[in-house]
């Protein structure tokens, strides 16, 4: 078992780089239809999750390492791609996206209600507080579950199957969304959706790269690694700063606010045209992926199994709305995954999701995930409400 810190770090790093190549490896036909299928993003999750599982490295000695990094190198990347986002286009994007936002939120909300009224019996007496809690964080993020927490007065021992919940239900779910954007192009054509202002979105931007594209050098890739880490620690001591003075938001989200201003703002600039950003940007997504998705340890599973299925009937009942309002809105599939995971996901990974369609629309995820936490809270105590009719 592995328990040094940087052993970890090399390991998932190494583990993650291997499978990103498979495709260019294994070319045959057979080969690329399961690629296909099981994209690398998903294979990297799916991986690092069961090597997680089996113990390959100690949660607890490697948890230090995972702290230091994780947050910083999600804030590195939003930064570079970010400096290839011209929001002028994206704020073309139009209402649909606040649509999907809020039927993803109210789903949740419904979700919760639903699974609780069918399991309240087996869940326990008084397990409609963490559920809120839960749901809170579901519809925004973590500093929307403690508001909750504190709200209702739930200690941390009943707070602990909830968390359980959320530790494997969720990486499963953003693992579900990660494979699923992969048939944009089937379920757009089911739903009907009408994708012409995002591809256009994406085709100009696309467009526009290729007539600026200059020669990758090793100068540019240094100048953007050393201003994105140091954008990344500067942002999260002035997150810190600002919350101490508006508290109305957590540290975290100031400093993506912080992360997002800077990366939108240089990217109107010269410093946005600079090559490499792409390249640097999706290998830091790939680490960041496999940093998350190597703490989900599946034999939490036998734990709390109860839970575990509440989980998943809230999550099959979102989806299922989902994709009923998607093809009655028709709603193309960016749109839905990204509203969901949004709430769900948080700042975290709706913007990792947004990445892996299409780089462009990282602060649509963002955007996004942001709202969440105006709403969260509320949302949260009023599904948690109507829960306790069921006691």
């Amino acid at each position: 078992m592995i328990s040094n810190g940087f052993m970890y770090l090399a390991t998932i790093i190494f583990i993650s780089s291997v499978l990103i190549v498979l495709p260019k490896i294994f070319k045959g036909k057979v080969s690329q239809k399961f690629f296909q299928f099981v994209p690398p993003v998903v294979l990297i999750y799916l991986g690092l999750m069961l090597f997680c599982t089996i113990k390959l490295w100690d949660l607890d000695s490697t948890a230090e390492t995972y702290t230091a990094l994780k947050n910083p190198l999600l804030y590195a990347m939003l930064f570079l791609m970010l400096l290839r986002c011209d929001l002028r286009k994206i704020i073309k994007l139009g209402p649909k996206m606040l649509i999907g936002f809020f039927s993803a939120t109210i789903s949740i909300g419904l979700g919760f209600f639903i699974a609780y009224a069918v399991m309240h019996g087996i869940l326990g007496e008084g397990a409609w507080k963490s559920l809120g809690a839960l749901c809170g964080s579901w519809m925004g993020g973590g500093g929307n579950m403690l508001a909750i927490q504190s709200a209702l007065n739930v200690d941390e021992a009943s707070m602990a199957y909830a968390l359980v919940m959320d530790s494997i239900c969720a990486p499963i779910y953003v693992m579900f969304l990660l494979w699923a954007i992969g048939f944009s192009k089937k379920f757009n054509k089911w739903a009907k959706a009408d994708t012409k202002v995002i591809d256009s979105v994406g085709e100009s931007l696309r467009l526009e790269a290729e007539a600026n594209k200059k020669h990758l050098t090793f100068q540019n890739i240094s100048i953007l690694i050393g201003s994105a880490l140091l954008i990344s620690a500067v942002s999260a001591i002035m997150g810190e700063f600002i919350n101490g003075y508006l508290p109305f938001f957590d540290k975290a989200t100031w400093t993506v606010l912080i992360v997002t201003s800077a990366g939108i703002l240089l990217a109107l600039t010269p410093f946005g045209k600079l090559s490499g950003t792409e390249e640097l940007s999706n290998t830091m997504l790939y680490i960041v992926i496999a940093l998350i998705a190597s703490r989900a340890d599946l034999s939490s599973i036998g734990n709390a199994p109860m839970w575990l299925i509440t989980g998943l009937i809230i999550l099959v009942f979102h989806v299922t709305i989902m994709i009923i309002l998607a093809k009655l809105l028709h709603m193309d599939i960016f749109t839905c995954a990204v509203a969901s995971l949004a709430n769900i996901g948080g700042t975290a990974t709706a913007p990792v999701l947004a990445g892996t369609y299409s780089s462009a629309l990282v602060p649509v995820g963002i955007i996004m995930a942001l709202l969440g936490y105006v709403v969260g809270t509320g949302g949260g105590l009023i599904v948690a409400q109507l829960m306790s009719i069921f006691g």
